[in-house]
């Protein structure tokens, strides 16, 4: 179907998205998963209430939640090119990614805490438990199951926002659908990217489940 050459540019492709995808969770993770566990903590009902700072912090993740990936992309060409030193290139993606994958992140994993049975967390303040306390014995592993979900949601999301970041030469699949699908007409090679980003997100995801599954001490 495709000379070697063909076939070579599409694997570092596959590379470069998996690369892409998964340093820039890992990353984000960074950011979002202590800004989802101060949501709840800090929520009116949380173990430590802040309202103030909770209605700021939500405030925050609610803005940069709202931007659209391509506009954010474009809007922090500077901070990029300050950090990487370049805007092209999967390097240079990951940074956007980054920022875009946060805040979403920080939502799903305060939808997670907030589902931890409210009388576990009495239990835990009853017994004295301080509050970091509460967060990494009681919060974190009794959401485990669902954060697992969380997370193979927002790695294939994140893999979806890759393939976007073709459009300004971030290299990946999406780079290669880009140039040769739309502006050399080459479907075939389009189409060929479009499995390949079904498939990757398909193992992605069930991995997750499976993991979920395992660490759920429900069943």
């Amino acid at each position: 179907m495709f000379d070697p050459e063909v076939w070579i540019m599409l694997g570092r492709g596959l590379l470069e998205s998996l690369y892409m995808t998964l340093v820039s969770t890992a990353l984000a993770y960074l950011l979002g998963l202590p800004m989802g566990i101060a949501m709840v903590v800090t929520d009116k009902e949380g173990i430590y209430p802040r309202e103030r700072f909770n209605w700021i912090l939500g405030l925050i993740i609610n803005l940069f939640r709202s931007i659209p990936f391509l506009i954010l992309l474009i809007m922090v060409l500077p901070v990029t090119r300050a950090i990487v030193g370049t805007t092209i290139g999967t390097n240079a993606t990951i940074v956007p990614l980054v920022i875009a994958a946060a805040p979403f992140i920080a939502r799903l994993v305060e939808s997670s805490l907030k589902e931890v049975d409210k009388g576990v967390i009495e239990a835990a303040q009853s017994m004295g438990a301080s509050s970091m306390q509460i967060i990494t014995k009681v919060l974190l592993p009794e959401a485990r199951p669902s954060l697992i979900v969380g997370a193979a949601i927002a790695v294939t999301t994140i893999l979806s926002y890759s393939a976007m970041a073709g459009f300004v030469a971030g290299g990946g699949l999406g780079d290669i659908a880009i140039r040769y699908g739309y502006h050399r007409y080459q479907t075939d090679i389009m189409l060929v990217t479009v499995v390949l980003l079904v498939l990757i997100v398909q193992v992605l995801q069930e991995a997750g489940m499976r993991l979920a599954r395992l660490g759920d001490k429900r069943k």
